[in-house]
């Protein structure tokens, strides 16, 4: 539920957020534009030092990346899994994450249960992202995982398309992230009764 009046603070090099991500593992980063998702995890992984590894579910990121208009950074690893390599290539990431701190991202839900159907699987995808948070807490990894995403009558969230629940934990930390004006705007998701924090990251300087 959002706040109607969050604490608010600007957020340009995205240090705050960074230290907000750390407090809770893994973080949902919820939005309703695909654009607006690539701009946020560019400017994410331009301000991080530590290795990112990108587990690309759509393929959007890589298709920014390969047609140059994202540079990819000599710190970051893109795996794009499929249904055959999955677990291997997570066994590969586990390995990673388990020796020293990275920032892990899971781009996105949509993708991955695009790739996974049915009850039983959404359970076996919530339980990987649970591992790698796990072991990621014992390096202080940050595991992220973005999805588009609607509000339903009822004030709760579902991926959109399909409208499927969004599994999550009393660890997971659930953010909106939409663009105001020029300016990206990330808002806390919090339970009734607590304050919601709100990060606005103005627009870059060309």
């Amino acid at each position: 539920m959002l706040d109607k009046n969050p604490e608010l603070s600007i957020d340009d090099d995205l240090i705050k957020i960074q230290i907000e991500f750390e407090q809770k593992n893994p973080n949902i980063i919820l939005c309703s534009k695909p654009f607006h998702k690539i701009e946020f995890l560019n400017r994410l992984i331009n301000s991080v030092k530590d290795p990112i590894i990108i587990v690309d579910m759509d393929l959007l990121y890589t298709g920014y990346v390969q047609s140059g208009m994202i540079k990819k950074k000599e710190n970051v690893t893109i795996f794009c899994p499929d249904k055959i390599d999955w677990k291997e290539k997570l066994s590969k990431i586990i390995s990673n994450i388990s020796k020293e701190r990275f920032l892990v991202i899971v781009d996105s839900f949509n993708g991955v249960y695009n790739l996974f159907d049915g009850l039983e699987s959404a359970r076996f995808i919530n339980s990987c992202i649970m591992l790698l948070s796990s072991i990621g807490n014992q390096t202080k990894s940050s595991v992220i995982v973005t999805g588009m995403a609607r509000k339903k009558d009822d004030d709760e969230w579902v991926l959109s398309p399909g409208g499927k629940h969004i599994i999550k934990s009393e660890k997971t930390g659930v953010y909106f992230l939409k663009k105001s004006l020029n300016d990206l705007v990330i808002v806390t998701l919090e339970k009734v009764g607590t304050n919601s924090r709100k990060f606005i990251i103005k627009q870059e300087n060309v």
